[in-house]
């Protein structure tokens, strides 16, 4: 795959991950309004959109057909440590601009800048530390 595609790859499945990601916390915000709401929704949100980037990055982007329980669970709990980072920038950006604007549109602009920050960390991240046996990782995709 050339470095073209690759990026217009990344970009389309990190666009896909994020409208799952702010969808579930649209559904979670219409759906609970109790205490720390908004807490719930990012919480849940993230979730899914973690799971549906690891699956399409394992899959689509580094090519890692390799499986069972024992595999995919190695991964995936590296895959999640090196979110933490990202996730804490993501979050950041999403409190914050929701703590100067109070609107949800600004709120998931918010989001939508500390999601793609973050995506471009994590792919480095994880082509390094998580995928390591993909032939992209070696270099030979």
């Amino acid at each position: 795959m050339s470095l073209g595609q690759l990026v217009l790859r990344y970009s389309v499945f990190a666009m896909v991950a994020t409208v799952m990601n702010l969808g579930t916390q649209r559904i979670s915000l219409a759906t609970y309004d109790g205490a720390f709401a908004l807490a719930v929704a990012i919480f849940f949100g993230t979730g899914v959109g973690l799971v549906v980037k690891y699956l399409l990055d394992k899959y689509f982007i580094f090519a890692d057909l390799r499986g069972g329980a024992a595999t995919h669970g190695k991964q995936f709990g590296l895959y999640t440590l090196m979110g933490v980072a990202t996730t804490a920038i993501f979050w950041g950006m999403e409190y914050g601009f929701w703590a100067i604007w109070q609107t949800d549109p600004m709120r998931e602009l918010g989001a939508i800048i500390g999601l793609a920050i973050g995506y471009v960390t994590k792919y480095q991240l994880d082509k390094r530390y998580v995928f390591t046996d993909s032939a992209l990782a070696k270099g030979v995709a």
